[in-house]
């Protein structure tokens, strides 16, 4: 009986190694591309990668042999498969919707942060002008973004300044 456990507890080890390694990568469904990638979307992208758990990692440019190319659609077939299983057959409308209304949240994210004086105060602090704000915006989830304030004019490496936690339907601020 000990043993079946045993057996049963590596059976499940070595197939969640496998499902690591073919499409999910540190918490992440791994979706390859080739080709000229769209370079207006890839903000959108990045920032609504921590709701859905996807990342687009380019793995060639324009030049692409086949061999590689049918490598990737094929990796790419099974990890829609494990999306799709995750999320439901209408995933990618969604996520592509998401994608699409990214801009305009960015827009309400501003439009919090703009009127709250805690943030207004940390920007004061690191001397940033509120219409000069470098920021990534990634949504956790629908209403809630996490906020990274940068500031480029510091000479130092790390231009990080600051992390808030922004919730737009309550219009509500934390500092991380």
């Amino acid at each position: 009986m000990l043993r079946a456990f045993f057996l049963v507890i590596i059976f499940t080890s070595i197939i969640s190694c496998k499902k690591e390694q073919e499409n999910y990568h540190g918490g992440y469904y791994w979706i390859y591309g080739y080709g000229l990638s769209d370079i207006r979307i890839h903000e959108a992208i990045e920032g609504i990668s921590e709701k859905w758990k996807i990342k687009i990692v380019d793995v060639a440019g324009c030049m692409i042999d086949s061999k590689l190319q049918k490598k990737v659609d094929e990796t790419n077939k099974k990890t829609y498969a494990a999306i799709e299983e995750r999320y439901g057959k209408g995933w990618k409308i969604k996520y592509d919707k998401d994608i699409e209304g990214f801009a305009s949240k960015k827009i309400d994210v501003m439009d919090v942060l703009i009127t709250n004086k805690l943030f207004r105060n940390e920007l004061k602090k690191h001397y940033i002008e509120i219409d000069d704000v470098d920021k990534v915006v990634k949504e956790q989830n629908d209403n809630l973004y996490d906020v990274v304030v940068y500031n480029d004019k510091l000479k130092s490496e790390n231009k990080e300044c600051f992390r808030v936690s922004v919730n737009t339907k309550n219009r509500i601020v934390q500092l991380k």
